[in-house]
């Protein structure tokens, strides 16, 4: 804070110079409203398919980004490591960026990080959770490109909080050119369409969004893809690439080598790239709420700073993590990540032999074109068809017009779920399109 001098105390003070001071703007009452998850349709419509069926009628729950609930979760064994931990550090304040030794078990034995990345300890950031990291990261996409209103590019058919978490901290989501052949990926040209297009509508661009494996299509890209996307788009002038890898530990290829990466751009270039992973997905972690960023010194050092005086970051998910990452992620992970690779397979499977059109990668998800089943059915959309679903079959699944318009006639399929509920799951989906047609 500036000290200013010679001010009365019977006069009031701002606590900023004027030349600090956020302008007066009234772009907050001018936004659309946030709306709410909507599903709670799902719960409400398997809730009319018990009655209907019976109380205690098997359902199968496709809906589900929750591998705590639909699969073991957390080993009983790391929480009581994190547990012990939690009693031997006590409950005093932390860092606004976590504590050393989560820094250190996340640099050394998760990440691995090479002292040619040019990256340590000091680059990592702990967050609570994946929501709370990329809210963070929004912010300071904000703050050090300096204006509220850029655009900010995500997929054609984005998950729900991609549309609505960057538009809260005053960003414009814009969605990229993408085709359902090529599982809606981008492309070079779509990234630089997406900045001529902010362009012209008077905007910069303030970053660009990629995930791998993706939400909700499941789509996994080649990390070099990767690496080629993200090159063009500091070439095209996005301030900042942001890597959403929360997924990228359960698929048949194994977890990336952010080594890898890192050292396939300068240093200068290093500083703006940020990466978000954590627990949730991997280890079946949702309400531990245990993520971590990694990011350049001017993104760790300003959400740093606002974390001060905002989320310090509780201990006890941080310790679920140290002793996950301790004991050897792949291990610690096991029973999230063999039952999603047999459900994998079990799905591709099934949905090839049905003969019905979906992009599948790894991760959680499959996404499947139902367009000719909803329209057979004059069901309106992929909401009416997951209604359907759900109230005769007593299946959930999320409808895919909820992540945008291109995905009106696509269902998200979520096989994180043991192999033999994935199996029962997909006859159930089966046997609610055969009676649309």
């Amino acid at each position: 804070m500036v000290t200013q001098v010679n001010v009365s105390l019977d006069t009031p003070q701002f606590v900023v110079p004027p030349e600090n001071r956020v302008p007066v703007h009234t772009y907050p009452a001018q936004m659309q409203a946030i709306p709410p998850s909507r599903m709670f349709l799902i719960r409400d419509a398997l809730k009319k398919y018990r009655a209907k069926v019976g109380e205690n009628a098997p359902t199968f729950d496709a809906s589900q980004g929750d591998g705590g609930a639909s699969l073991p979760g957390v080993p009983v064994e790391i929480l009581d490591r994190a547990h012990a931990l939690q009693l031997q550090h006590g409950t005093a304040y932390d860092q606004p960026w976590g504590t050393p030794h989560f820094r250190k078990a996340a640099a050394e034995s998760y990440w691995k990080l090479e002292a040619a990345s040019g990256w340590g300890p000091e680059n990592i950031v702990f967050v609570q959770g994946g929501r709370d990291g990329l809210q963070k990261a929004y912010a300071a996409m904000v703050a050090l490109n300096g204006e509220v209103g850029d655009a900010f590019v995500v997929s054609r058919v984005p998950w729900i909080s991609y549309n609505w978490g960057p538009y809260a901290v005053g960003l414009n989501v814009l969605l990229a050119p993408g085709h359902p052949e090529e599982g809606w990926r981008y492309t070079p040209e779509a990234i630089r369409a997406a900045a001529s297009y902010a362009a012209a509508e008077g905007r910069k661009v303030a970053g660009l969004l990629i995930t791998s494996p993706d939400n909700p299509t499941g789509r996994t890209l080649p990390v070099e893809e990767q690496i080629a996307l993200a090159r063009i788009a500091l070439e095209n002038g996005y301030p900042f690439v942001l890597f959403d890898w929360m997924y990228h530990y359960i698929t048949d290829g194994g977890h990336t080598d952010i080594n890898g990466v890192l050292q396939a751009f300068s240093p200068d270039e290093r500083e703006r790239l940020i990466f978000l992973d954590g627990l949730t997905k991997s280890l079946g972690a949702s309400n531990i709420r245990s993520a971590h960023l990694l990011a350049g010194k001017k993104v760790v050092d300003y959400i740093t700073s606002q974390a001060s005086h905002g989320v310090i970051p509780a201990f006890y998910s941080q310790a679920v993590a140290i002793a996950a990452y301790e004991m050897g992620f792949e291990q610690a992970a096991a029973s999230i990540i063999e039952p999603c690779r047999q459900s994998r397979q079990v799905l591709r499977r099934e949905l090839s032999a049905f003969g019905i059109p979906f992009i599948m990668g790894d991760g959680y998800y499959a996404f499947v074109d139902c367009s000719k089943y909803i329209e057979a059915g004059n069901l309106g959309d992929s909401e009416g068809l997951m209604t359907h679903l759900a109230e005769n079959f007593g299946l959930a699944v999320v409808a895919g017009v909820y992540f945008s318009p291109a995905g009106a006639n696509w269902i998200r399929f979520s096989y994180a779920l043991p192999p033999e509920k994935t199996e029962g799951a997909a006859k159930r989906l089966f046997d609610g399109l055969n009676a649309l047609v």
